[in-house]
């Protein structure tokens, strides 16, 4: 069983920048997707950004804005927050998957993930 753990979630002003961070309990390989999903109160749970060995990809909402990375010595999973804004405020989550979903990780559906961390905070101020 993979546990994943997030860190870097807060509270900053509009504009502001911030750089969550995932880091997995075991390896995941390259060529499995990893993403970052969120979900503000009273909303459906979003993928926002999406990576595998081929690529990444982003929900329109955060294009430009945000950067999915990971560090392949570790897996350690990464998303680069610039520019937010008061609507990118919600708890974001880390997801992966062991399973190997090729194309189908750039759709971003969290039935597709397996394992899931407990979130970090997010809050945009305007």
């Amino acid at each position: 069983q993979v546990q994943l753990v997030e860190s870097g979630g807060g509270s900053v002003q509009a504009g502001g920048s911030l750089k969550l961070s995932c880091v997995p309990s075991v390896y995941i390989t390259s060529s499995t997707c990893m993403a970052w999903f969120r979900q503000a109160p009273g909303k459906k749970r979003e993928g926002i950004a999406s990576l595998t060995a081929t690529g990444t990809t982003y929900a329109d909402s955060v294009k430009g804005r945000f950067t999915i990375s990971r560090d392949n010595a570790d897996s350690t999973l990464y998303l680069q927050m610039n520019g937010l804004k008061p609507e990118d405020s919600a708890m974001y989550y880390c997801a992966a998957t062991e399973r190997y979903i090729g194309s189908r990780c750039a759709t971003r559906m969290d039935y597709d993930m397996n394992y899931w961390g407990e979130g970090t905070l997010v809050t945009v101020s305007s």
